[in-house]
């Protein structure tokens, strides 16, 4: 990967990571108009990724460890099948009831089960594709060509969103597809990267690549890479660092709390914009959808636009994200109007924007180069888990009170403001 120009290789590596973060955050941008149409309770809506995401936690670190032994080509096609036949399932389940074969409760059941596939398997495709980039670059060109590659991520959380309202299919003779389209569009993606990856790609079984495989996070709304799993797939592990080791303990407290808190928030937000806005579930995807967008855009504009030209700590940029991120998380829970909710979710995506590489590099610089590789995985592993619960917890309580899981999302983290300004200190180690 080393050769001037673009290099095809790596360009199949990024559109796989393209296709993952789209179709999943796509999906999870009609959900809420699906689960309302289909009369659903809205937390058996948010209870299906919170399984997915659990066994992509449980399921990665399984497939990083098999990738090193098998071949990481076998690890992507296996994991690009489970994505096209978990969205594919996901298509037909959603079809039948939309068109009255089975009940809606039926259906999201089966739906869920579909999300089983793609949490188990569908995780199997990112740590082989660092891997695979790692291993074919030159220690200059490492991290730049694994931070190009993990902004394809970035990018599918605003491509998915984007798109999604354009893939709703009308009528297959009297079969209604309709809000099941993005779901059969994104499982034929999958379908051609399965096939185009076992085809171009070179097979690397036996092939000593150098560089052992890191687990990502899961792809999901409001889960923009924070880079700690680039450092995972690139730096050695001779010291084993602990969650309460008290050099990171600390960091560890605020990432949690701070990720579910944009779990939470980012979960609830589809059907904040359908009851706010009175839309019939079918209208309330255009401005779901542009939401999101600006969402997902305020957090990239922070983590590449902004903080790249300033010249902060970490503990600096977890305060200054904690203070953004908490009003407007209170501002998009008492909006009322599509510039409202759009602006306010805007302002907290920026102050995660700011939190989620704060809280990284401030883990990071805590400990010395030895346990850069056991830090960066304690950092994705609690990325990961915000969207385990975290998606459940705010629709929960979105259910008891619409505003209610924005109002206690600002004051922890108004809490965690207090506590990063007392407990949070920038470490002079800095890591090799």
């Amino acid at each position: 990967m080393s050769r001037p120009g673009p290099d095809r290789d790596f360009i199949l590596l990024f559109m796989v990571m393209l296709t993952i973060a789209a179709g999943n955050t796509a999906l999870q941008s009609v959900l809420p108009a699906l689960g309302r149409s289909l009369q659903v309770p809205d937390s058996g809506v948010a209870a299906a990724f919170s399984v997915s995401a659990l066994l992509w936690v449980l399921a990665a670190p399984f497939w990083a460890r098999r990738s090193d032994r098998h071949g990481r080509r076998a690890m992507i096609v296996l994991g690009m099948a489970g994505f096209a036949v978990s969205l594919g399932l996901c298509g037909v389940f959603l079809m039948a009831g939309i068109n009255g074969w089975i009940s809606g409760s039926l259906a999201f059941l089966l739906f869920i089960g579909g999300r089983l596939i793609y949490g188990t398997f569908g995780a199997a495709a990112p740590p082989a594709v660092q891997a695979l980039v790692a291993g074919r670059t030159s220690r200059e060109e490492r991290t730049k060509a694994l931070t190009l590659l993990a902004s394809a991520f970035g990018l599918g959380t605003i491509l998915g969103p984007a798109i999604a309202p354009y893939l709703i299919l009308g009528s297959l003779g009297s079969v209604q597809i309709g809000l099941a389209g993005p779901a059969f569009i994104f499982s034929a993606f999958g379908v051609a990267m399965v096939v185009t990856i076992y085809r171009m790609l070179p097979d690397d079984r036996g092939v000593a690549i150098g560089h052992h495989a890191a687990v990502s996070a899961y792809p999901s709304i409001g889960g923009q890479s924070s880079g700690a799993s680039i450092t995972a797939a690139t730096a050695p592990t001779t010291e084993h660092i602990g969650y309460f080791d008290p050099r990171i303990r600390g960091w560890m407290i605020a990432g949690l709390v701070m990720g579910h808190a944009q779990a939470m928030t980012g979960q609830a937000i589809g059907f904040l914009v359908i009851d706010r806005l009175h839309l019939a579930p079918a209208l309330a995807l255009q401005p779901t959808g542009l939401v999101l967008i600006i969402g997902a855009g305020a957090a990239l504009l922070a983590q590449w636009g902004i903080i790249p030209n300033l010249n902060l700590d970490p503990r600096r940029l977890v305060l200054i994200g904690l203070v953004f991120a908490a009003i407007g998380t209170a501002l998009t829970g008492i909006a009322t109007s599509l510039y409202g909710i759009a602006l306010a979710y805007g302002l907290a995506s920026l102050g995660f924007g700011f939190t989620r590489p704060g809280f990284t590099a401030g883990a990071s610089l805590a400990v010395g180069a030895e346990g850069q590789g056991s830090v960066a995985g304690k950092v994705t592993s609690i990325n990961g888990a915000a969207f385990v619960l975290g998606p459940s917890i705010g629709v929960g309580l979105y259910e008891l009170y619409k505003p209610l899981p924005y109002l206690i999302a600002s004051v922890a983290l108004l809490a965690m403001l207090v506590f990063a300004w007392e407990q949070l200190r920038d470490s002079p180690a800095v890591p090799d």
